[in-house]
């Protein structure tokens, strides 16, 4: 049998039924569903318990992505994640416009239309200046809005020496 466990934060609760992770913290709630064949997740006073009954190599990785998942899901509703990006431009000067749910990067490279990118979930995103800050408590929603941004402003086929221009993420917090 393969184990791993850590120990839960005090500000944060954590509630495990049937493969179903919620954890609950100062900046609000996030829940997760692990329906993972041989793993099994329990709470035992404040620590949390990723056991298999198999020892082979799959198990064990399987045991170890559960528990950073997890891990994750606790650092998200304690401090949240923050991706930095910069808009950079040498030729024409991109406007960037927030919409509902999606980011409009218009002029880029003297393009007649618009480009957008989703976001996905509650993310939120700011523009500061030649900074888009995006920001969230789910890392996988906050990193999915962040790659978006990034291919939206991707060209094939140019030079990257010359062509510069487009959106990258300069940090992640």
């Amino acid at each position: 049998m393969y184990s791993k466990e850590f120990v839960v934060p005090n500000q944060v609760n954590v509630e495990v039924s049937e493969g179903r992770v919620k954890v609950s913290g100062p900046n609000g709630s996030l829940e997760r569903n692990f329906k993972l064949g041989g793993v099994k997740i329990e709470k035992k006073d404040n620590k949390i318990v990723v056991s298999s009954e198999s020892e082979r190599r799959k198990s064990k990785a399987l045991v170890g992505t559960t528990v950073a998942h997890i891990q994750n899901l606790i650092e998200g509703v304690t401090k949240g994640f923050t991706y930095k990006l910069k808009i950079v431009y040498s030729h024409f000067p991109i406007q960037v416009k927030i919409g509902k749910d999606n980011v409009l990067f218009s002029n880029f490279l003297g393009e007649k239309t618009p480009r957008a990118a989703k976001i996905v979930g509650n993310t939120k995103v700011k523009i500061e200046g030649a900074d888009i800050i995006v920001s969230g408590m789910d890392l996988e929603e906050v990193g999915q809005t962040a790659s978006n941004l990034e291919l939206a402003t991707r060209r094939t086929g140019y030079d990257k020496k010359i062509f510069q221009d487009g959106c990258y993420i300069v940090s992640r917090e």
